[in-house]
């Protein structure tokens, strides 16, 4: 592969990264805020579901990082 291909993906890779990354841990702050009891009523099964959700998303996401062409095969 060509270096200056190879150098434009890794820029575009550490563009996108950085900001996608900033994002999600933005999001995740505002999520926080929803802990304010004075604020907000939730129980500790909403609680388990949203973190439940968002563990799964990220092992997916990081998954695809060290596997990304790996597909399960099930056999009996």
């Amino acid at each position: 592969m060509d270096t200056k291909i190879s150098q434009n993906k890794r820029e575009r890779f550490k563009r996108l990264a950085s900001t996608r990354t900033s994002e999600v841990l933005k999001r995740i702050k505002i999520l926080s805020n929803c802990a304010n009891r004075s604020a907000y009523d939730y129980s500790e099964e909403e609680i388990s579901k949203i973190f439940s959700a968002i563990d799964k998303a990220v092992k997916d996401s990081k998954s695809k990082f060290y596997f990304p062409n790996k597909k399960i095969n099930f056999k009996l």
